[in-house]
Order: C-alpha cells, then sequence, then structure tokens
C-alpha cells in the first residue's frame, strides 16, 4: 500500500466516525453555545487522551500477540461493524438527532475535560469501533510501517476531531445547529456508503485470507 493509498484510506474510515452525532458531539454543542470554539478544543484534548492510550494500548497488544488467525478475526469482526454502523448512520441521516442548545455556567477549563473525558472513554459505540473496526485499521498500520504506522494513522485522524469539534463549537455560539442542518445529513449518508464499501472489503479479505 502506497502512503497515498494509506492515508486517504484511513481518512475514508475514520471521517464518518470524527462526524458521527453522538454524547461528545451533542455536549460539545451545548457547551460550545457560551464558550464556542474554545470549548471544542478542550473537548477535543480530551478525547485525543483517551483515544490516543487506547490506539497505543491496542497497537503494542496487537504487535505482542500478532498472527494470522487474529488478523482474519479483526478482519470480519470489524468488517461486520463498519457496514453496521454505515448502516445505523445512514438511517440516522434520514431521522437526525437533535440538541437543545442552552447555556451552562459551568464551563471551567478542568470542567470541559472531565466531560470530555468522560463522554469519550465512557461511549460503548467509540470502545466497540476501536476494538473491532479500529483494531482492523490499526492491523493494516502495523503491517505500513510498523508503530510509525500507527502514529501517522492517528495523525490522519484527530485533526479531524479537533476541526469538527472546534467548527461545531463555534457554529454553536452563533446560534446554528449543524446537527439538523440538510447538508450535514448528505454528508453522513454519504461517509456512511464509504464505511460500507470498507467493511465489505474488510470482510471479503479476511474471508480469502
Amino acid at each position: 500500500m502506497e502512503i497515498l493509498e494509506f492515508v486517504i484510506t484511513v481518512i475514508l474510515i475514520t471521517a464518518s466516525g470524527a462526524l458521527a452525532p453522538g454524547p461528545l458531539f451533542f455536549a460539545n454543542i451545548s457547551k460550545g453555545v457560551k464558550l464556542g470554539a474554545k470549548g471544542g478544543f478542550m473537548f477535543s484534548v480530551a478525547h485525543t487522551l483517551v483515544e490516543f492510550t487506547l490506539v497505543m494500548l491496542l497497537a503494542f497488544q496487537l504487535l505482542i500477540i500478532a498472527s494470522e488467525v487474529i488478523e482474519i478475526v479483526v478482519g470480519i469482526v470489524g468488517g461486520i461493524v463498519l457496514v453496521g454502523f454505515g448502516a445505523i448512520q445512514i438511517y440516522g441521516s434520514i431521522k437526525p438527532r437533535t440538541t437543545t442548545l442552552h447555556n451552562d455556567d459551568k464551563t471551567g477549563s478542568y470542567r470541559l475535560l472531565g466531560l470530555g473525558l468522560a463522554f469519550t472513554g465512557l461511549n460503548p459505540f467509540f470502545l466497540i469501533w476501536w476494538l473491532t473496526a479500529g483494531a482492523q485499521l490499526i492491523i493494516i498500520s502495523l503491517e505500513f510501517a510498523s508503530l510509525a504506522g500507527v502514529f501517522l494513522m492517528y495523525i490522519c485522524h484527530v485533526w479531524m476531531d479537533y476541526v469538527w469539534l472546534t467548527a461545531t463549537a463555534y457554529f454553536a455560539k452563533l446560534g446554528m445547529n449543524v446537527a439538523g442542518l440538510k447538508w450535514y445529513r448528505i454528508l453522513m449518508a454519504v461517509f456512511s456508503v464509504i464505511l460500507i464499501y470498507f467493511g465489505l472489503v474488510f470482510l471479503t479479505s479476511a474471508i480469502h485470507s
């Protein structure tokens, strides 16, 4: 796999997860009403602390127990999860969730970090994604360039979290509810189809290994 192909694959697979509405996204919108971009940035930092730790733990574990059987199992389960998440997100783009924008006076930096850590680490969908589909992405990264590949993969992923959370928090302060906009639902539907495509690729590759 060439580096450009690797980077594009990572961005396309992780974009749907970064942009998907979830507990952190809606908390970010709520706090963004008062804090704007600052709130989104603080949530991004908290999210990174949990996510990067999880990614590196998984990478080291997969290096230790590397085997063809593990790769096949992760490929099959990861592929199924990607297809499932894609289908769920397509449904969500048709019937989008909404959130009530409101002010909250308790907006200290430490509180935001704590909320960000909690909404990330305690989100079951986040954990399931990285333990299945994300694990497949880590395997691809390890095969591409060992731990350096994992670092590159994460850099290609994490910038989207910062841009998206910071931007949506900023728009929330302007009174705009991004989750309810038509273009956002269309964007989610498009990325969901891409997610299903890669899920099927992972599945077929694992089955024919």
